[in-house]
């Protein structure tokens, strides 16, 4: 019982006004005790509407107490001095900035970037050698080069027996044939 008479005379007791912003917003205090703690309660009476994007950062921080103390007026000048400065230095680059466009793109021109077609494959695959001697590049960019009419021929059998299958890779030079080996199953 005496829990709810304590609020209910806090809610009667005087609040101490800290400050006001810019936008007109005011900030109050009051310290009450709360299951044998004293804690101090802050808000913010609205000047108009309510819009919690108008409460400056500072206040904001004192609000949820992350500042012991109240931003003064001198300070929230200064820093919207800053602000501003800022601001307009901001400006003052991207004008800088465009300028430079400006110049650049009378004098030459700019080269696009982005991808406009694919790759040119049969090119690439030219640089790399069809074996691993590297000696029948020729052969294979002329290979290369030919549209596949026949999609699934058979293999060419050629003077060497197939190798049989083995659980480790193996084989080097002219006996190493890609995709011969599978893992174990």
């Amino acid at each position: 019982m005496s829990r709810i008479w304590g609020r209910v005379a806090g809610l009667f007791r005087s609040k101490s006004f800290i400050g006001a912003d810019k936008t007109g917003n005011k900030y109050f205090s009051r310290t009450e005790q709360v299951d044998g703690l004293v804690k101090e309660k802050r808000w913010v009476i609205f000047r108009r509407e309510e819009d919690p994007t108008s409460i400056p950062v500072e206040w904001i921080c004192w609000l949820n107490g992350q500042r012991k103390r109240a931003p003064t007026p001198e300070e929230m000048a200064e820093l919207d001095a800053r602000r501003e400065r800022v601001k307009l230095n901001t400006a003052l680059l991207k004008k800088e900035e465009e300028e430079k466009k400006a110049r650049e793109g009378t004098g030459r021109k700019i080269p696009s970037i982005g991808k406009v077609e694919g790759p040119d494959l049969p090119s690439f695959i030219r640089h790399f050698p069809a074996d691993s001697k590297g000696d029948k590049t020729e052969e294979a960019s002329k290979e290369a080069d030919q549209p596949r009419v026949k999609e699934h021929e058979p293999e060419i059998a050629t003077a060497e027996p197939p190798e049989p299958k083995t659980t480790e890779p193996s084989g080097s030079g002219s006996s190493f044939r890609p995709g011969t080996w599978q893992p174990p199953s």
